[in-house]
């Protein structure tokens, strides 16, 4: 029996009189009290309650709900054998990751598989690092983890099927789950503890879950079953390890003669120019990533324009931005947690969910990493020899005769669609997505918009979980590209031409790189910058990042977007297919055109930095200089000059704001004395948070200064802030007429000194709580007008800040409370706070510590924000 309602945790039993009925009796009672912090409280979005009740956040079940999609088509039981087809669609698009997890356990325990099983199977424990685990568990997980991606997400949840009643904790364990026993054999499970008045004295057993664990109460049995016990029960019932040492093929494993890049018949510099490289991809991109292992680290905020609206040709990949968790789906540190990261993926097709029998599984290839260099991607193309048949790749095509123009795209698009769907009919189940065929007279399709094309495609032809989908492509460089790939679908990527690019400029690098390090150096790297872009999500497989479209998009139409990238959000409209086709046409021309500029070299970019020639940006050298002019002589017109280039961004078009105008109708005038005065409009300016380090300290003193004698705000960033800049005034100190920024901060400190006014404030007054806690005490908090919690970064989202070893002197490692010399990360992760709960817990922390601040808390703006910011408030 279900009770819901739109209610009060205390008016359910008042509101449904059984509930206080003496012969209403249960063995078990799963209760859930929704608290809506990124969703509206809407009755769709009520739990389901047939087999779970959930705390926390599924952050994959995007990607879920399309596999799901796409298993629909191949999917077959023995037990439900003809009405399996009644129950599609098993899930629905816009319903809740409770709803959608729910309708797939429901399906899993009806087609015969046990309940305790099926959620072992959508929730595994973190087995691809764990070394000590048990054979027989681990090989349980290998075989499933082909089968079923994770369901992956900070939650805790609770299911049941009548008979039995158990619960399990996600990889992470980044929601909590305590269970208390009485001696009367009453077991309280709950979000935490000390939910239900029990005495003390009858509690037996107080413990909690722990991170992949589960636990179960079988009432037939009458007792319940620790995690060991039931798992070992679950993975003894079959030979796990056997079959999966019969079925799995290793691509590292198969032996094959090493191989160089295959030869081209188009030179080097035309197909980087093709795909639109620059110098700077291999000045900022390609060089750190071959030399070090990582990518390279650079100031991140961006001042050039969206892609749509950049006057230069730009690869698909920029209209797209990566989402971001915060908050009540909180990001995971890929670094501190790397036990519980993946990126093992399976090339090929998905074995039957349903067969519970496991008749004749199909063969899995899995890969330890999706990046693949020449050997690996040799292999694929020979895959059927080195299988005896049980693999066969298929190459398709995505470049045309660029005479057929840009409306020759969606005739190719759809030719391909078709190709795909004859291959796998034809016995092919690895499909490769290739641009290698790039000519003169070949122009590829952006491969991101030709393998999601396919991927969709065959998600709708229920042929998606037949074949694997890899990407050759000459333009995937830089770990964004290879994280939109995934996001769309592709089990694996081989991005031929940065590698040939990098066998080319080895030897120009420092360091004795031979070619296969630094392809070997380029590939860790982009290893590493994926387990990041997946953990701001809070996701922790490359399985389960694979085709979940975590992405939104800025500057594609709605019709491109729902064909080619079925189940995206675009708020903002933009370009269509044509015109992506178009882009690419430009690029093309430019490549195989007679520019004497790039006869000989690659175009300057100007995207990281500011070139003649190269992308706009909105602080430009002539903006620059007349600010400094301005200040430096006082002068008033120069500074209108410089007010006029940053003002006026509809001129040139560089930001969404920039497309709107003011709408002025001088009949609908106001008299100026009914307008706020200037002196109270700017009461409530307040500057950007760049810590000190970030920024001089005679910047980061001067904003203080500034905002102060306004009477706005500034704030501090999150380096802290020198208590000599409020301690006397917090003792009621004031600054004279005489004092300056050394007389204040200290000789030492200061390279060129500012002298003070009479009355001068240097106190931030919005103080700053970030993830690394750099420079936050006690002092720091109580001298704040408001304290703000930094949960992302506004120029970076999902980065993190980031202050390079150089930067951090004796002064600043002594703001920070940290090593001179060492850099520092605060990672986007907050360590403390996973969940809503964490996050209410640390605003009363800091209101206890400064009970006269204002609390604020600092969001990353994507689709949805409006939200997760109503849900922060409450």
């Amino acid at each position: 029996v279900v009770y819901k309602g739109l209610l009060l945790a205390d008016q359910v039993g008042v509101y449904y009189l059984d509930l206080s009925d003496e012969r209403c009796v249960s063995a078990i009672g799963l209760v859930h009290q929704r608290f809506s912090t990124n969703t509206f409280p809407k009755w769709p979005l009520a739990h389901p309650y047939r087999y779970v009740a959930h705390n926390g956040e599924i952050n994959t079940v995007r990607g879920n709900y399309n596999w799901m999609k796409a298993r629909e088509g191949v999917m077959a039981s023995p037990v439900l054998g003809p009405d399996l087809k009644k129950l599609y669609p098993i899930s629905f698009a816009g319903q809740s990751d409770t709803a959608t997890f729910d309708n797939c356990l429901e399906l899993m325990t009806m087609a015969g598989y046990p309940i305790s099983q099926a959620v072992m199977m959508m929730i595994p424990e973190p087995w691809e690092q764990h070394d000590n685990m048990d054979e027989r568990r681990r090989a349980f997980y290998e075989y499933h983890a082909a089968m079923m991606e994770p369901w992956d997400g900070p939650a805790s949840i609770v299911f049941t099927d009548g008979r039995q009643i158990g619960a399990t904790l996600d990889r992470n364990g980044l929601r909590p789950s305590r269970y208390c026993v009485t001696d009367d054999d009453l077991v309280i499970m709950a979000s935490e503890s000390g939910v239900l008045p029990v005495p003390e004295q009858k509690i037996v057993r107080k413990w909690r879950l722990q991170p992949g664990k589960m636990f179960l109460i079988d009432l037939e049995q009458g007792r319940m079953i620790d995690d060991d016990e039931l798992k070992a029960y679950v993975v003894n019932t079959k030979p796990y390890k056997q079959w999966i040492e019969n079925l799995r093929i290793k691509l590292d494993s198969v032996d094959a003669p090493a191989v160089d890049a295959p030869p081209s018949e188009v030179s080097l510099l035309d197909r980087q120019q093709a795909f639109g490289y620059t110098q700077e991809d291999i000045k900022f991109l390609l060089s750190p990533m071959a030399q070090a292992g990582e990518e390279g680290i650079g100031s991140m905020g961006n001042d050039s324009p969206l892609a749509v609206l950049s006057s230069k040709n730009k690869t698909l990949f920029n209209y797209f931005r990566q989402m971001f968790a915060q908050v009540t789906n909180p990001p995971i540190d890929p670094i501190r947690e790397a036990i519980v990261m993946s990126l093992v993926s399976f090339v090929g097709p998905k074995p039957n969910l349903l067969d519970i029998n496991q008749v004749n599984p199909p063969m899995r290839l899995e890969v330890s990493q999706p990046i693949l260099d020449f050997a690996d991607m040799a292999k694929l193309r020979n895959i059927e020899q080195h299988t005896q048949g049980k693999f066969r790749s298929s190459t398709l095509d995505i470049t045309y005769p660029a005479s057929w123009g840009r409306e020759g795209v969606e005739a190719k698009l759809a030719s391909l669609c078709a190709e795909a769907v004859d291959a796998i009919k034809g016995g092919s189940n690895i499909l490769i997505v290739s641009d290698r065929a790039i000519s003169a007279t070949q122009v590829a399709i952006p491969a991101l918009l030709a393998s999601s094309a396919i991927h969709q495609h065959l998600v709708r032809e229920g042929l998606r979980t037949t074949a694997g989908l890899v990407v050759e492509t000459g333009s995937a460089r830089e770990v964004h590209h290879f994280g939109v790939l995934a996001g769309y679908g592709a089990e694996a990527v081989h991005p031929y031409l940065a590698m040939e690019t990098l066998a080319s400029l080895h030897a120009g690098l420092s360091g004795d790189l031979s070619a296969e390090k630094a392809i070997y150096n380029y590939v860790k790297a982009i290893g590493k910058g994926l387990s990041k872009i997946m953990s701001k999500m809070g996701v922790s497989t490359y399985m389960s990042y694979c085709g979940a479209q975590l992405f939104e998009v800025i500057g594609l139409n709605t019709a491109t977007t729902d064909k080619y990238f079925t189940g995206t959000a675009s708020r903002v409209e933009g370009i269509g297919v044509f015109e992506i086709a178009e882009e690419a046409l430009r690029m093309h021309a430019a490549a195989f055109g007679d520019d004497p500029i790039l006869a000989n070299m690659l175009d300057a970019g100007g995207e990281y930095a500011w070139r003649t020639r190269g992308e706009d940006h909105m602080w430009t050298p002539d903006a620059i200089a007349k600010l400094q002019h301005s200040t430096r002589a006082n002068n008033w017109s120069t500074y209108k000059e410089y007010a006029q280039i940053i003002n006026d961004q509809s001129r040139r078009h560089m930001t969404l704001r920039g497309l709107f105008e003011f709408k002025l109708d001088p009949a609908r005038a106001i008299p100026v004395e009914e307008v706020e005065s200037a002196a109270d409009i700017v009461k409530r300016f307040a500057t950007g948070a760049m810590s000190l380090g970030s920024i001089s300290t005679e910047a980061h003193s001067t904003l203080a200064v500034a905002m102060n004698r306004i009477g706005g705000k500034s704030n501090t960033g999150e380096g802290g802030e020198d208590p000599a800049r409020y301690r006397n005034e917090l003792k009621g100190i004031p600054v004279k007429v005489g004092d300056t920024l050394k007389s204040v901060i200290g000789e030492a400190n200061v390279e060129v000194d500012l002298p003070l006014k009479d009355g001068d404030s240097l106190r931030s007054k919005i103080k700053q709580v970030a993830s690394g806690r750099f420079g936050v005490t006690a002092e720091y908090l109580s001298s704040a007008d408001q304290i703000q919690i930094k949960m992302a970064q506004g120029a970076k989202p999902g980065e993190g800040g980031q202050l390079p070893g150089g930067k951090v002197t004796d002064y600043i490692g002594k703001q920070r409370y940290s090593v001179p010399g060492v850099g520092l990360i605060s990672p986007p992760p907050h360590h403390d706070i996973y969940s809503i709960e964490d996050l209410a817990q640390l605003i009363h922390d800091l209101k206890n510590v400064a009970p006269h601040a204002s609390i604020s808390t600092k969001l990353v703006s994507e689709v949805g924000v409006g939200t997760v910011a109503a849900g922060v408030t409450k």
